[in-house]
């Protein structure tokens, strides 16, 4: 049993969590095997727009279901 203000780490939570961090990592790898290089300010604003809204994601689908925890 959980206690007050524990916070909740459900296994689809992690993995959520992990996609999202690992996912601008892999996408630009594959853009630079298949298209080619790209600049570091480029590679840095992807991952960022993909961690904002890959952030996004996770707390609109999320939100929900740490609300309902008692």
């Amino acid at each position: 049993m959980r206690k007050p203000g524990e916070p909740i780490y459900l296994r689809g939570h992690l993995i959520a969590l992990a996609i999202a961090v690992l996912l601008p990592i892999i996408l630009l790898q594959i853009y630079k095997v298949y298209v080619g290089p790209v600049s570091f300010g480029v590679q840095l604003g992807f991952a960022v727009v993909i961690s904002v809204f890959g952030g996004l994601a996770l707390y609109f689908r999320y939100r929900f279901s740490a609300r309902n925890q008692p």
